[in-house]
């Protein structure tokens, strides 16, 4: 049986991975095996590409070249990672994947959605997410939490706050579009509360549907 595949999307600093690390724990107290990975990143080619994407290097070369550029290191992240996993009957939790590419270089970078979902039908094909959470903080939150870090930002980590203004509210309009792919989680709460209603959510979208039933 395939495995399930759920990613994790949002803006700066609104703990995607500390609730792919949560639930992943959780989903292997019931026996589920898991892998955990991210975008940029999650396979060996990708990585490499990842330290070019986050430095900004590659950034003056325009988001059409920076889009072409991530998709080259999802590719790889699919074949090498992603489908293997699935196809064993592990569940892959991703921080971050093709949503933010739809946001941060399309919404927010103008590149033509019909390039985009070019890019997505040769790298990704059907290996869709059966489930997205968007992590939604307020903008100042997720700059309090980044800082929090102690270390030097990334290349949109540094971004104007305006940008991440409208990245907060794109994200938002995607779960508005796809709401039966994308769930909003307040993810200015604690880390406890937030992965107790991501938990809730898997078990009844994802858990409950995989459970046999029995005949009366």
């Amino acid at each position: 049986m395939r495995g399930r595949f759920i990613t994790f999307e949002g803006g700066e600093g609104s703990g995607k991975s500390t609730q792919v690390a949560l639930l992943a724990e959780r989903l292997r107290m019931r026996g589920i095996e898991v892998v955990t990975t991210r975008e940029p990143g999650g396979s060996p080619g990708a990585e490499a590409m990842r330290l070019l994407l986050l430095s900004g290097v590659v950034k003056p070369l325009g988001p059409t070249a920076e889009t072409m550029i991530f998709a080259a290191a999802r590719d790889d992240h699919v074949q090498t990672t992603i489908l293997p996993a699935l196809t064993g009957g592990e569940w892959v939790l991703c921080d971050r994947f093709i949503d933010s590419t739809r946001i941060y270089q399309g919404v927010l970078g103008n590149v033509d959605r019909r390039i985009i979902r070019a890019l997505e039908r040769a790298t990704v094909g059907d290996v869709m997410p059966d489930l997205t959470f968007i992590m939604d903080v307020p903008v100042e939150v997720g700059f309090e939490r980044v800082a929090g870090r102690g270390q030097v930002k990334d290349r949109f980590e540094s971004e104007e706050t305006d940008f991440h203004v409208q990245l907060r509210e794109a994200f938002l309009d995607l779960a508005r579009d796809e709401p039966e792919r994308c769930i909003v989680v307040d993810a200015s709460q604690t880390p406890e509360r937030v992965a107790s209603r991501i938990w809730l959510a898997v078990v009844d979208r994802l858990i409950k549907q995989r459970t046999p039933r029995v005949a009366s």
